[in-house]
């Protein structure tokens, strides 16, 4: 391990920065210094440039991929190596799509959960839907986590490394002692194949996909598509706005906003200001005879 990327390391340690955001980070400094066969000590603006080009054109690689790219290299450079560069202009950052997320029904979701086969995994996937919690959540849920007393679940470190409490439902809490019945888990609430792991996110959306395709859905679904899918029918059904962002662990309200303009029952039930206007009377049924000329 070079000084350089154990400085890097310290750095990201220091800010409490996830084991996945390290991982991530590393990975696309690693990518950057292989690309010119130097290390980034050595390079400079102009060549970070040329690297972002590539990134965009040579490799075509998504906006949101480019976006960790420059993240990790401004952290590597504004951080570590403390240069006074004026990050906006020498690093910038891609503009992403403002995109909407396709959202299932309350009867798809249903149907879809139908049409897993494996118990454990139908059950991983309510509790996405039911809670609003994100796939890393859901797999790395203990225990001691469910608390049927004030019938609320208990996420601990989820994004961001904040913690925070959802809803349990009455219905909720009958499949999770149901499956408790079922496989007596003793630490993780869903355990993986290996010993004293919880089961992996690939392995729960593996399984999304094969129930996606015996469902005969049309819409893609993912994991994160049940955590969209709470939020919108939360919305639909009345619930504040402020209320959701808490349950879904946003940082920004703005975040949650956007929900705003997938709730169709709430926004496409506005009533035009077309239907507003005055009805015009109705024309007459026959045209009238015109008077003789003598």
């Amino acid at each position: 391990m070079t000084p350089l990327r154990q400085r890097m390391i310290d750095d990201m340690r220091l800010r409490h920065l996830s084991p996945h955001t390290v991982a991530s980070y590393l990975g696309q400094v690693t990518r950057f210094a292989a690309h010119f066969g130097r290390s980034p000590e050595t390079l400079g603006p102009e060549d970070i440039r040329t690297y972002q080009v590539h990134l965009t054109t040579a490799r075509r690689l998504s906006v949101s991929s480019v976006l960790i790219a420059v993240a990790a290299l401004r952290f590597l450079y504004k951080v570590t190596l403390r240069k006074d560069w004026r990050f906006d202009e020498f690093i910038p950052l891609p503009k992403k799509p403002q995109t909407l997320p396709v959202v299932l029904s309350p009867e798809e979701v249903q149907h879809f959960l139908a049409c897993v086969v494996s118990v454990k995994h139908r059950t991983i996937l309510t509790v996405c839907y039911a809670g609003g919690l994100r796939i890393s959540e859901v797999v790395r849920l203990r225990i001691a986590d469910i608390d049927s007393q004030r019938m609320v679940l208990r996420i601990e470190q989820g994004k961001g490394q904040k913690d925070r409490y959802v809803m349990l439902s009455s219905r909720l809490l009958t499949i999770l002692r149901d499956w408790w019945r079922r496989e007596k888990p003793t630490h993780w609430l869903f355990p993986g194949e290996v010993a004293g792991a919880p089961v992996t996110r690939s392995a729960v959306e593996r399984v999304c996909q094969h129930a996606r395709r015996r469902s005969g859905i049309a819409k893609p679904i993912t994991p994160h598509s049940l955590r969209h899918a709470f939020a919108v029918h939360l919305l639909e059904s009345g619930t504040n706005v402020r209320t959701i962002q808490l349950l879904l662990g946003h940082r920004s309200l703005a975040t949650t906003a956007r929900y705003l303009r997938i709730a169709t029952s709430s926004v496409c039930a506005t009533p035009s200001p077309f239907d507003l206007l005055p009805c015009p009377p109705p024309p007459p049924e026959s045209a009238p005879v015109p008077p003789p000329h003598f």
